[in-house]
């Protein structure tokens, strides 16, 4: 479907909401969209509160593939399959980033080389044992929940790091000007769209709370290791880029997953009668 683009002073707030949404799912996934003419590169940044609910839309459909992979398989294959779910849905977007980053800044280089390295789509060392440690322990985590408190977790997880990163653009200012793989990008962030973006990441877990009371002790510390795990990446690369990129915005947004996870599975083992 293609829906004709209006002028910036015709569109009505409704209109501007609902492009901004599908802008998001369609820049963030693989999944059917709406198609906007006439598309401007702005756009993006009226889309970008809503990275938040694209990690819904994607969490959800993870979860959905880990409980019914988990009636026929174990836990571990389940949660293998889940991840490889969200990786499909999103065309490991964030996966890469989160490779080009490490790439780029895992060695001692100056900023405009990290620049160059990042712009090389080829996968280095640095990337490779990223990818294959915050996916092995996104994989862990996520098998070392019971079922009925991994389905939460995940969709809980994806949320709230897509909005930890998406904050992320509200501290640090876009550092790249040239085009890139990663063009076009939302690079501002305004108040407002900072609050929806942090309610829509809270939503799952308000859901999650209401259902399992006791499990809020997880939710909580999965929250919190998200906000510290972002604000050393804040730190990294405001010291090393003087700024974020996407790549850098999708490396943020696998290590809150992974925080997340993490976190949970320890609150869970520290709880009285944990596992």
């Amino acid at each position: 479907m293609s829906i004709a683009a209006d002028a910036p002073a015709s569109i009505g707030p409704i209109r501007r909401e609902w492009r901004g949404f599908w802008l998001a799912v369609q820049f963030f996934t693989r999944l059917p969209t709406p198609q906007f003419e006439g598309f401007r590169a702005e756009w993006l940044n009226d889309a970008a509160k809503w990275f938040p609910a694209v990690g819904l839309l994607v969490g959800g459909l993870s979860a959905a593939v880990l409980w019914l992979a988990a009636q026929v398989f174990p836990m571990p294959i389940a949660a293998g399959l889940a991840l490889a779910a969200g990786a499909v849905v999103t065309g490991a977007f964030h996966e890469d980033g989160l490779a080009d980053t490490f790439d780029a800044l895992g060695g001692h280089v100056d900023r405009a080389k990290a620049l160059v390295i990042m712009k090389d789509s080829r996968l280095g060392s640095y990337g490779a044992l990223a990818l294959l440690l915050v996916t092995g322990l996104r994989w862990g985590a996520l098998a070392a929940l019971p079922l009925a408190l991994a389905i939460p977790a995940l969709v809980a997880a994806h949320a709230v790091a897509r909005g930890g990163a998406t904050a992320l653009m509200a501290r640090l200012d876009y550092v790249r000007d040239e085009d890139g793989k990663s063009k076009p990008l939302a690079v501002a962030l305004g108040p407002a769209s900072l609050l929806v973006a942090l309610l829509l990441s809270a939503l799952p877990l308000g859901v999650a709370t209401g259902l399992a009371p006791d499990a809020w002790p997880l939710w909580a510390a999965g929250t919190a290791a998200v906000a510290l795990v972002h604000e050393w990446c804040a730190r990294w690369y405001r010291r090393r880029l003087g700024g974020f990129t996407g790549d850098t915005l999708g490396c943020a947004e696998q290590l809150g997953e992974a925080a997340f996870l993490l976190a949970a599975v320890a609150a869970l083992r520290l709880l009285p009668g944990g596992a």
